[in-house]
């Protein structure tokens, strides 16, 4: 019997929303041993998780041929997908059966194809024998009109949705009594000191993330990009404040890198823009909070502002970032641009005028609310705790 606390569904540290979850989690339950299983161990050690966990590689299927096509039988003659989940979670399936696994995968039931990947491995460990925990998940309400899916949902011993409109669903669907409502585990992520660039100006630098993800929801081709080009262009020309690009997953197809790059092209020389490379989820919370303000697509990063009391815009696409806005100011509205719906390529200048027109008021409710939102963050490890003691005595 393996007797540590199971992560899995972790995509690798590339993803620095799924490393701050991880870590923060881990913080929260330094008491009980834990095993993160990951898509990327090589990222996971290159960052802040190996001091925190035990790390293990999961195993890739399609990197074995024999075993892909074993298994791609199996699964076809016998009805069976579950075996290719088997076949990936070996090494914490039979006589290495853990009593507790947590699902980490916060956004996986955000998207058609994960969401087949988190019921397949619900399902799995539950046939084991294990009992698992749904963990700081944002969830589509319509996902929750499919019967599969709240089936699933009776499986898990627990569920923390991190946002209300996710908890309404539930309720909705008719999953109450395993559910209960904490924010996003990464709010409770502490920062780490890194030294600032010269030309990054304290307070006066406004902080700005776009992602390949936000670009492909766009309705109109080359829409997202067109209105961060100006809002950087008005930031310089109408304000002394600066402006600092920062990436927050930098997978190989998902690399906002890519996208900031473009920005990026044409102000080279200009010491007013400054562009970070790759970093850990601390050292950027701790950039992100010396901002004046942020404007940023990825979902996690906009969390390291909100949790550093800095104005926060986010260009959002789902559920997570109106939620999580609606909890914060009790209205999405004018926090949370929808990239679906940009037409104008001056959108975005108008909503950043709104935000700055409105800063010292945002500040305000910030630093009023989040010492308590963060502390109720860190306060779900209880919950695991909870039933850690439950299924281990």
């Amino acid at each position: 019997m393996n007797n540590r606390l199971i992560l899995y569904l972790h995509g690798g540290s590339g993803n620095h929303g799924c490393e701050a979850i991880v870590n923060s989690t881990c913080h929260m339950l330094e008491d009980i041993p834990k095993l993160l299983v990951t898509n990327s161990e090589k990222e996971d050690r290159q960052y802040s998780l190996s001091p925190l966990c035990d790390i293990l590689q999961e195993r890739k299927i399609d990197e074995h041929f024999f075993a892909h096509v074993w298994y791609y039988g199996w699964r076809a003659l016998f009805h069976d997908p579950e075996s290719f989940m088997r076949y990936r979670f070996r090494n914490i399936m039979g006589k290495n059966l853990a009593p507790l696994y947590v699902s980490i995968g916060g956004d996986m039931y955000c998207y058609d194809v994960s969401k087949k990947e988190a019921i397949l491995a619900n399902r799995t460990f539950n046939r084991a024998g294990a009992k698992t925990i749904l963990w700081g998940c944002s969830i589509e309400p319509e996902l929750l009109k499919d019967a599969e899916v709240v089936e699933d949902m009776k499986r898990y011993m627990l569920i923390t949705p991190r946002e209300s409109i996710t908890l309404q669903a539930l309720k909705d669907a008719g999953i109450i009594e395993n559910v209960k409502l904490f924010p996003d585990p990464a709010f409770a992520l502490e920062p780490k000191e890194i030294e600032l660039p010269g030309n990054f100006i304290e307070g006066r630098t406004i902080g700005i993330n776009i992602s390949p993800m936000i670009v492909s929801y766009e309705k109109e081709k080359g829409i997202a990009i067109a209105n961060y080009k100006k809002l950087i262009d008005y930031i310089l020309q109408t304000s002394d404040n600066s402006v600092a690009l920062i990436p927050h997953v930098v997978w190989k197809n998902n690399d906002d890198r890519m996208t900031l790059a473009e920005l990026y092209r044409g102000y080279e020389e200009n010491d007013r823009v400054v562009s970070f490379s790759d970093m850990s989820c601390q050292n950027i919370k701790y950039v992100i909070s010396k901002c004046k303000a942020f404007i940023g697509a990825r979902t996690h990063a906009t969390i390291a502002a909100y949790s550093s009391t800095v104005p926060t815009l986010v260009v959002g696409y789902s559920v997570k970032a109106l939620g999580i806005a609606r909890d914060i100011f009790g209205s999405e509205e004018n926090y949370v641009l929808p990239v679906q719906s940009l037409q104008d390529p001056g959108e975005l200048i108008k909503a950043y005028d709104w935000l700055m027109e409105n800063e010292e008021m945002i500040r305000g409710r910030l630093k009023e609310i989040m010492p308590d939102y963060c502390e109720r963050a860190a306060k779900a490890g209880d919950e695991i705790r909870r039933i850690w003691k439950q299924v281990t005595t």
